[in-house]
C-alpha cells in the first residue's frame, strides 16, 4: 500500500477547492486575521498618505514658503510614518502568529495520520518522502494566508494610490493606467509555471530526503563496503537535479519582476513626458506631478508584491495537493480494530484456513489451520519464506489476512480494540529496535505505570542490571539513536527487559537469538527462558537448539504447516524437519537414534 492514484489525482484539483481547504485550518484563528486585515488596511492607507502629502510639501514649503506649512506637513509625515510601522508590524506579527499555529496543527494532523496507518502502507512508500511532506510541504500551506492577507493589502494599497493618482491628475492617470493592466500578465502566466515547478520541487526533495535517510540508516554498510564516493555521486546526481528545478523557479520569478520593471519604465517613462509637458505649460504644478510620480512609483511596489504574494500562494497550493492527497487518501485507511477489550485470561489462539498474499501477489500463508491453547510453547521452524514472519505479524493485526479467520479466546481478532489486543501481546524479534532515550524509559516504553522497581526487576531477570550500572549515568544513560552505544546483546537484553515490563499473556520471540554471537546468544537464552516463564510462548528460531525443549513443533513450507509435534517425533516423521537438523548439527537420523 503506498500512495494511490487518487492522492495523485489530487494534482487536477482546482486553485479555488485546494486554497479553500487551506482557509479550513486559518478559521480559529479569525480574531487575529480580523485584526491583521485592519492593521493591513491602515498601512494602506498610510502609503496613500505619505504620497498624497509630497504635494503639499513641495507647494507650500518650497515654492509658496508657507511657514504653517512648514510646521504642520513634517510632523503630518512622521505620524503617517510611525501609524504605518507600527501597523505593518502588528498586522505581520498577528499573520505569522496565525502561520504557526496551523503549520504545528497541520504536522500534528500529518502525524498523526501517518503513524496510525497499517503497516502495509510502508513497505511501498519511502520514509523521506513521508518526511518531506509533514515538514516541508506544510510549510509551504503556513505561508498560504499570510501570502493572501499580502495579496489583499497590496490591492488595497494598490487602490488608495490609484486614487491619489486620479486625485491629482486624471488625464495623466488614464495614460499611466493603460499600462497598468500589462503588469498583470506575469503574475498570471508565471504563477501557473511556479506552481508546476514547486510541486516537481517538492517531489524531488522527497527523493532527495529519502536518498539522505536510506544512506544515514545504513552508514555501516556504507563503511563496510567502502561505498563513501559511490553514495556521494548517488546523492550529487540528485541533489543536481534539486538544484535545477530550483534555478527554474528562481528564473520565472526573476522573470516575472523583470518583465513588470519593464512595464513600470513605460508607464513612468509615459507619464514624466506627458506630465512634464503639463508643469512646462502652467497646467499643472510641481507638487501635483510630483505628489502624482510619488503615488506612480509607490504604485510598482505593491504590484511587485502582488507578483511575489501570488508566487507563494502558488507554492502553497503545490504543498497543498501533496498534504491534503496524503490526509483524504481514500485508499489509505488508519488502523481500526473493534469495540470489545481484551480483559479475560487468554485461553486459545486459533488460525482457520488463513490465506494471506503481499500486495505483489506473493502467497506467504496458504489455509494456514492450527490452535495455540493457553500455557504452551510453540515453536516454528522451516526455511527462509515459508511465512513464519508473516503469521506471526498477523496475531497482532500488523496485517489482515485475505482468507480465513484467527480467533482468539473463540472471538474474531477483528472484533478486538487494537490497543486492548496489543497490550496483551509481546513481541522480541532479531531487529532489536530501541529509541534515543535513556535506558530506563526504553524499557518502560509504552508501559505508563512503569516504576523504578519494576525497571530493574525486568532489567535484573533480562541479565542487564550488571552492564546498566557499569554505565556512565546507569538507568539514566541515553543510548544513542537504535541503540548505538550498546552492543547487539545488550540491545536484546534491553528489549527483552522491556517486554518484561509489559507482561503480556502471549510472548512472540521471532528470531530473537539469529543475529548474535554464541557467548551472547547464551545470555539471551537464559533472559529468553526468564521471560518465557509462565507464559503461553510462539518462538520462531533459526537455530533449532533454542527450541528443541517445545510442547510442540510447526514445521513450515510454503505457507503450510507439513508436520507438527515434539523434537523426537519430528526427527522421525518429517524429512523437511530432520534436513533443518542435519545442516545445522551435522547429524543424520540415524545418528540421533
Amino acid at each position: 500500500m503506498s500512495i494511490s492514484p487518487q492522492t495523485e489525482a489530487m494534482r487536477k484539483t482546482d486553485s479555488f477547492t485546494l486554497f479553500k481547504r487551506c482557509l479550513r485550518y486559518f478559521l480559529p484563528y479569525k480574531l487575529s486575521i480580523f485584526f491583521a486585515v485592519v492593521f493591513m488596511i491602515l498601512a494602506g492607507l498610510c502609503d496613500a498618505g505619505i504620497a498624497w502629502l509630497v504635494k503639499p510639501a513641495l507647494d507650500e514649503i518650497f515654492i509658496n514658503k508657507n511657514a504653517a506649512a512648514l510646521k504642520l506637513i513634517p510632523l503630518a509625515f512622521m505620524l503617517i510614518t510611525a501609524l504605518n510601522a507600527v501597523t505593518r508590524l502588528l498586522q505581520n506579527y498577528l499573520m505569522q502568529y496565525s502561520g504557526l499555529k496551523v503549520l504545528e496543527v497541520l504536522r500534528d494532523e500529518m502525524y498523526g495520520k501517518v503513524i496510525m496507518l497499517p503497516l502495509r502502507f510502508y513497505e511501498g512508500t519511502q520514509v523521506g518522502m513521508l518526511m518531506s511532506r509533514i515538514i516541508n510541504d506544510v510549510a509551504l500551506i503556513r505561508a498560504s494566508m499570510p501570502a493572501l492577507v499580502m495579496l489583499v493589502r497590496q490591492v488595497i494599497t494598490l487602490i488608495s494610490l490609484m486614487g491619489v493618482v486620479i486625485y491629482q491628475n486624471a488625464a495623466l492617470a488614464f495614460w499611466a493606467l493603460v499600462v497598468l493592466p500589462l503588469a498583470f500578465f506575469p503574475v498570471v502566466y508565471f504563477g501557473r509555471r511556479m506552481r508546476k515547478l514547486s510541486r516537481k520541487g517538492q517531489e524531488k526533495m522527497g527523493d532527495v530526503s529519502s536518498l539522505l535517510q536510506e544512506m544515514l540508516s545504513g552508514i555501516r554498510v556504507v563503511k563496510a563496503f567502502g561505498t563513501e564516493e559511490q553514495e556521494r555521486i548517488r546523492f550529487d546526481k540528485e541533489n543536481k537535479r534539486l538544484l535545477r528545478l530550483s534555478l527554474k523557479s528562481v528564473l520565472a520569478g526573476e522573470f516575472s519582476s523583470s518583465v513588470m520593471e519593464l512595464v513600470g519604465a513605460v508607464g513612468i517613462g509615459i507619464v514624466i513626458w506627458i506630465g512634464g509637458m503639463q508643469v512646462i505649460e502652467g497646467t499643472s504644478t510641481p507638487g501635483a506631478f510630483f505628489s502624482f510620480v510619488a503615488a506612480l512609483v509607490m504604485m510598482y511596489d505593491p504590484v511587485k508584491k502582488l507578483s511575489a504574494a501570488n508566487l507563494n500562494i502558488q507554492n502553497a497550493l503545490a504543498g497543498a495537493e501533496r498534504v491534503f492527497g496524503l490526509l483524504d487518501d481514500p485508499v489509505l485507511g488508519v488502523e481500526k480494530g473493534g469495540s470489545r477489550e481484551f480483559s479475560q485470561p487468554f485461553s486459545e489462539l486459533r488460525f482457520e484456513k488463513v490465506r494471506f498474499a503481499y500486495s505483489d501477489g506473493t502467497t506467504a500463508l496458504d489455509e494456514l489451520s492450527f490452535s495455540i491453547k493457553a500455557g504452551e510453547r510453540i515453536a516454528v521452524v522451516g526455511p527462509s519464506g515459508a511465512g513464519k514472519t508473516t503469521f506471526v505479524n498477523l496475531i497482532p493485526r500488523f496485517y489482515d489476512p485475505q482468507e480465513g479467520r484467527i480467533l482468539l479466546n473463540g472471538h474474531s481478532l477483528t472484533d478486538y480494540d487494537l490497543a486492548s489486543l496489543r497490550s496483551k501481546i509481546s513481541m522480541v524479534s532479531q531487529d532489536s529496535f530501541l529509541f534515543n532515550l535513556s535506558v530506563a524509559d526504553n524499557i518502560r516504553y509504552g508501559i505508563a505505570g512503569a516504576g523504578e522497581k519494576e525497571v530493574r526487576e525486568a532489567a535484573q531477570a533480562a541479565f542487564a542490571h550488571e552492564f546498566i550500572t557499569a554505565m556512565p549515568e546507569g538507568y539514566n544513560t541515553v543510548i544513542g539513536e537504535r541503540g548505538v552505544k550498546l552492543s547487539g546483546g545488550q540491545r536484546q537484553r534491553l528489549t527483552i527487559a522491556r517486554a518484561l515490563v509489559k507482561n503480556a499473556p502471549l510472548l512472540i520471540l521471532d528470531e530473537a537469538t539469529s543475529a548474535l554471537d554464541s557467548e551472547s546468544e547464551r545470555v539471551v537464552q537464559r533472559a529468553l527462558e526468564n521471560l518465557m516463564h509462565n507464559r503461553t510462548s510462539i518462538v520462531i528460531a533459526h537455530r533449532l537448539s533454542t527450541i528443541i525443549g517445545a510442547d510442540r513443533i510447526l514445521v513450515m513450507e510454503k505457507g503450510k504447516i507439513a508436520a507438527q509435534g515434539r523434537h523426537e517425533e519430528l526427527l522421525q516423521s518429517s524429512p523437511l524437519y530432520a534436513k533443518l537438523y542435519a545442516m545445522q548439527f551435522g547429524e543424520t537420523k540415524d545418528d540421533v537414534r
